[in-house]
């Protein structure tokens, strides 16, 4: 039963204890002026706790960050400093109070069917008049007529996860600007992630490097380069023509001046333990990236590591840690796509340090960001026992040729998996829920579907499924072609849901999600969602997937 809060909702001459005067007096000294959002938040939050029973402690949630939060800290306990207060910025002016051991409370907002149209309160909520020819006053006079007459309550139930209270967990130093942050923030600090709003200080990036003393070219023979030398002819080949420690003879003077090289460093200097060389550095930050399924190609070359697949697979990225790794200065990391299927010997990864020397302190900090666990993994796709349903009465009956079965066989082939048994049903649910309890029998543990997925009254598969008692069915995806598919368990059976966009179209959500189920990735609503940016298929004449961005 809905409870009736009018009574609550009437004007009044007074807000929470103060009286009209004092509470525009205090809201001066609080807030700095008794801003109109303010005076009203006043009433919403007072018939808001008037509406609580008066033994409960409450949390508050305000769904602006505009004067509504004031009006909060001002008539109650909770403030943004103990916790009590959350500031969820929807945009909407509403307030909600609500018992932080249950959940259960009250949310109170600005209700625009009890404004009238031509009010100087609407005017002023709706911006429909910059405010230097907003009637202020008028606006005040208004606000204090109306009270919270002008709002609406109703019951709520807070969601669980706002009951949780607020923790800052483990505390770390950060690695590069040595303050004390929280670790759920990521191996190194947000200011030094990129999100100071300094010019300088946390997270502002200076140029350093060691002395170094560069030599003529034709006193550096019987001398080793300090590093790697590239020479580029355009068009033909790039690589190192001297490598780091390699001996100089006299022949190989004209041949550095060639390519426009009159000084180099020799190895022959020291700058010091502040400094670590670049071959060190890529050294140490593929071995740590590099997973199961992944190795270091090498010694660097160029300063460079490259991580290369061991195996045939599906690589995984750690996003958020490479992201991480990136913000460090002086480093950088760049990958494939995580879900890319590699082969054996295929570069998944390239990292190095920027400058030829790296700060040690920015060493120790990448090599912090990376004591976690490795940034790349590549997982073996099973090979697959597959129950292929076709589905469709038309197709059942013979009245339509079945052209579903190669495709389908065609891209399971393609993975190393093959099909065990193929079924055709008609579009009726009870037939359908047989053929999954006998694709089961079969010992498939993998089931994919075809068709039936629609909107029409005849698609009838998702029935099927959950009458053969398929969990945890996850239909539809931002993806095109192949919106409709559905993804789904019977025990540790998969089930996925093709439909019939895979006939017509080359490359559809299929491609995208076979690999991964073959991969044992456990795919959720949130990894569906996330295929939305890149999930348009360019339907190029010549297909060059995966070589495209579909899915990525």
């Amino acid at each position: 039963m809905t409870t009736d809060y009018s009574h609550l909702l009437l004007p009044s001459d007074t807000i929470g204890p103060y009286s009209i005067d004092q509470f525009i007096e205090a809201a001066t000294q609080f807030h700095g002026y008794a801003a109109p959002g303010l005076v009203l938040g006043g009433f919403m939050v007072d018939a808001a706790i008037k509406a609580l029973p008066d033994d409960i402690l409450f949390d508050a949630i305000s769904e602006t960050s505009w004067c509504l939060p004031d009006a909060v800290q001002m008539l109650s306990p909770c403030s943004v400093g103990n916790g009590w207060l959350k500031i969820l910025n929807l945009g909407l002016y509403s307030v909600c109070l609500y018992d932080k051991f249950t959940g259960k409370g009250v949310r109170l907002w600005l209700d625009l069917d009890k404004i009238d149209p031509d009010s100087e309160i609407r005017t002023w909520l709706m911006k429909s008049k910059p405010k230097q020819e907003q009637d202020s006053p008028l606006l005040r006079r208004q606000i204090l007529e109306a009270g919270a007459s002008i709002c609406s309550m109703r019951d709520v139930q807070v969601r669980p996860e706002q009951l949780i209270k607020r923790s800052k967990g483990t505390i770390i130093a950060c690695p590069i600007c040595g303050e004390a942050f929280p670790a759920q923030f990521g191996a190194i600090c947000r200011s030094c992630q990129g999100e100071s709003p300094y010019m300088d200080g946390p997270g502002a990036e200076l140029i350093r490097e060691p002395i170094l003393t560069a030599t003529p070219v034709e006193k550096a023979v019987g001398g080793h380069p300090l590093h790697d030398m590239t020479r580029i002819e355009p068009g033909v080949s790039k690589g190192p023509e001297f490598k780091h420690g390699q001996l100089l003879t006299g022949g190989d003077v004209c041949r550095l001046q060639r390519m426009g090289r009159s000084r180099i460093y020799l190895d022959d200097q020291d700058p010091g333990i502040e400094w670590v060389h670049e071959n060190k550095a890529a050294t140490a930050f593929g071995k740590l990236m590099s997973g199961p399924g992944v190795t270091v190609l090498g010694d660097p070359r160029e300063g460079k590591s490259k991580l290369v697949a061991d195996q045939d697979g599906l690589l995984f990225v750690d996003s958020t840690r490479l992201k991480q790794f990136n913000h460090v200065p002086g480093v950088m990391c760049a990958s494939r796509q995580s879900y890319s299927i590699v082969q054996k010997g295929t570069q998944i990864a390239g990292t190095r340090a920027i400058p030829l020397y790296l700060p040690t302190k920015d060493f120790e900090a990448a090599l912090q960001v990376l004591d976690e666990e490795p940034l790349f993994s590549i997982r073996p796709l099973r090979k697959a026992r597959v129950g292929v349903l076709i589905t469709g009465t038309e197709v059942f009956s013979g009245l339509v040729e079945d052209k579903f079965e190669p495709v389908i066989s065609a891209k399971v082939a393609h993975y190393g998996s093959t099909v065990i048994k193929t079924i055709k049903a008609p579009d009726n649910a009870e037939d359908i829920c047989s053929a999954i309890k006998d694709l089961v029998n079969e010992k498939c543990d993998l089931i994919i579907t075809t068709a039936g997925l629609s909107v029409d009254p005849d698609d009838v598969t998702r029935k099927g499924l959950q009458d053969a008692g398929v969990t945890e069915m996850l239909y539809g995806m931002p993806v095109l072609p192949g919106a409709m598919s559905l993804l789904g368990h019977l025990g540790l059976v998969q089930v996925l849901g093709v439909p019939a966009c895979a006939l017509f179209h080359k490359t559809t959500s299929l491609d995208l999600l076979l690999p991964r189920l073959l991969a044992d990735v456990c795919i959720t609503r949130s990894d569906l969602a996330e295929l939305g940016e890149g999930g348009l298929c360019h339907e190029c004449k010549t297909c060059t997937f995966p070589k495209c961005s579909f899915g990525k």
